[in-house]
């Protein structure tokens, strides 16, 4: 009975192991709002395109902002007075948010409008896997010290 216990344990924390590391990753997928919010990218596409026809530098803010969407938010000592885009995101969030109330994350919406923004000016396109989430506390001195300034060499951001 005793040489059985250690195999026991070695049993019942494999199934641990394994029960507990499928679940731990994020399932990133190009259907991920198919059934929660099935217009986000007609929503997104359309307020994107609106933006680029009322100015073409819209498309390069995009991008540059799915970039710094790691570091944080708009009023870092970085973006300030730099980044541009952030009235289009705020329009995007607000049409998605009509359709889709609570349910697409802006991590999620400056990825679409960058690949978007890239496509409509002629490059190519590629599929966006969906589902990250939003942080749920966000960091000022964080995106001071994270966020390359703008006036940056290439050997100082590397």
């Amino acid at each position: 009975m005793a040489s059985s216990f250690p195999s026991m344990l070695v049993v019942i924390l494999s199934l641990l192991l394994v029960f507990f590391s499928g679940s731990s990753r994020a399932q990133l997928s190009t259907t991920y709002y198919s059934k929660t919010c099935p217009n986000v990218l007609t929503k997104v596409k359309a307020s994107v395109q609106s933006a680029i026809s009322k100015e073409k530098r819209a498309g390069a803010a995009l991008l540059r902002l799915h970039f710094h969407d790691c570091f944080v938010n708009k009023n870092a000592v970085p973006n300030k007075n730099s980044a541009r885009g952030f009235d289009v995101v705020d329009n995007i969030k607000t049409a998605v948010e009509k359709a889709c109330p609570g349910v697409v994350s802006c991590a999620d919406i400056l990825a679409i409008a960058a690949r978007d923004s890239v496509a409509i000016l002629g490059g190519r396109s590629w599929n966006v896997k969906l589902g990250r989430k939003d942080a749920t506390t966000a960091s000022q001195s964080a995106a001071n010290n994270a966020i390359p300034l703008p006036t940056s060499s290439l050997s100082t951001i590397i």
